[in-house]
């Protein structure tokens, strides 16, 4: 589309230039040789504005008898105004015919020459003979001036002109041809490599992408796992404590009860000191309870998502005599494990963050299920907090980890809080991208 036009456009250029070049070249020669020849017998032009019968004998018998009429076949004269002096077809002559371009610019002293083109008037029987010319207008001037007094046109026989003209034509075309063909054959070439690098370097950008993909998927793979694990041992943890030091911690308390009923006549500090022993083991009691009830979680296998975020909430409520506002929507029945978790440790440190920092008078635990997405917000009125300021998560997952957990699974963790405005956590899941 684009080498092609380009040819012909080069090519026609070309071939233009050819027949100009050769068409003036031929005219000049043959203006030269005209002109040292007729010249001689049509000076008497620059005062008169016919030839004399003489001059008109003499021009005739040189057209008609020498080599020359054997190459020009008409031959005409022609004074200002389109006024013809002297001509071969004597019809024509003092008739005054429309000046040309080519005889204006004669006038103005340059050679002009026209190929096979035999339009005006005046050729009338030129054209007839229906064989190709070479028309050339040639300045006649005055030797001592250099005055144009006259313009000679000639009608020269073309057949061999336009035979050099097509061969000449024809090798610039099938030049032309050659190289744009060669041209395109490179340019084809070109993009045909350019083409196979862009696809392999494609199969290869394909091949990285699905690699990173694999990669990707393994991580999320086991950041799944981890979280499991983690959870397990979590469960593992609590379900020791509950059954090992603090069954250990009450059969210790129920034998201080024994030893107290038998010692009401013990001196005084000695009670003393069996109560700080009890009160002491009565603490650490509570304290591993508690501990104990903040590792465990709902059985995650056997509950729905929507179940297990209620079960949360009243544990907390339980554990810490608030209540909670709680506004959960209808989720989906099946989730992956590993959402649940990072849900329920979501929901479980922000309500353990609000209870135990804001000092909020009101907790709100929000969840629903809308473009294929559960968002859980969990939110306070509290005093808020400086997130650029690094804070104390000893007793919990602390929120830079729920954000670890919870965005190595595919999803999205955002805290907007603010001094003194409140705290909201939100917690995003798509479920097509991570079940």
């Amino acid at each position: 589309m684009v080498v092609i036009p380009g040819m012909l456009i080069i090519g026609s250029w070309v071939s233009q230039e050819i027949e100009r070049t050769v068409t003036r070249n031929a005219a000049t020669t043959t203006a030269l040789y005209m002109d040292s020849i007729v010249a001689p017998h049509i000076q008497e032009l620059n005062r008169k504005d016919r030839l004399s019968e003489e001059n008109q004998a003499a021009l005739s018998q040189l057209l008609d008898e020498s080599e020359l009429g054997n190459m020009i076949t008409s031959t005409k004269i022609w004074k200002e105004g389109g006024f013809v002096a002297y001509s071969s077809q004597k019809s024509i002559i003092g008739e005054v015919f429309p000046v040309t371009d080519s005889l204006r610019l004669a006038w103005s002293g340059e050679i002009q020459a026209e190929f096979d083109s035999l339009e005006n008037e005046e050729n009338v029987l030129d054209r007839a003979k229906g064989i190709p010319f070479l028309e050339i207008y040639s300045p006649i001037r005055e030797p001592s001036t250099k005055r144009i007094i006259a313009i000679a046109e000639f009608y020269a026989h073309a057949e061999s002109l336009k035979k050099d003209l097509f061969r000449a034509k024809s090798s610039s075309w099938i030049v032309v041809g050659l190289v744009t063909v060669s041209m395109i054959g490179l340019l084809s070439g070109i993009v045909l490599r350019g083409s196979r690098t862009i696809e392999t370097q494609r199969h290869s950008l394909q091949e990285r992408v699905q690699q990173l993909t694999n990669m990707r998927d393994h991580i999320e793979s086991s950041s799944r796992l981890s979280t499991e694990l983690n959870e397990r041992f979590l469960r593992r943890v609590g379900s020791d404590l509950h059954d090992g030091p603090a069954q250990l911690i009450g059969l210790a308390l129920l034998r201080l009860d024994r030893i107290k009923n038998h010692s009401e006549k013990d001196p005084p500090i000695e009670q003393q000191e069996f109560e700080i022993v009890r009160d002491a083991l009565n603490d650490a009691l509570t304290e591993i309870r508690g501990v104990s009830s903040g590792l465990t979680l709902p059985e995650l296998e056997t509950r729905p998502l929507e179940d297990g975020l209620f079960r949360i909430v009243s544990m907390h409520e339980q554990r810490t005599d608030t209540r909670v506002v709680k506004d959960i929507h209808t989720l989906p029945e099946e989730v992956n494990k590993s959402i649940k978790i990072s849900l329920y440790r979501m929901v479980q440190e922000g309500l353990n963050n609000a209870f135990r920092h804001s000092n909020s008078v009101r907790t709100s635990v929000t969840a629903l299920y809308k473009d294929e997405a559960i968002e859980v917000t969990v939110a306070d009125q509290g005093s808020g907090f400086d997130l650029t300021q690094p804070t104390d998560n000893s007793s919990g997952l602390g929120l830079p980890g729920l954000r670890e957990r919870i965005e190595s699974i595919g999803g999205s963790f955002v805290i907007d809080t603010n001094l003194g405005g409140g705290t909201t956590l939100t917690a995003r899941f798509v479920i097509g991208n991570t079940a």
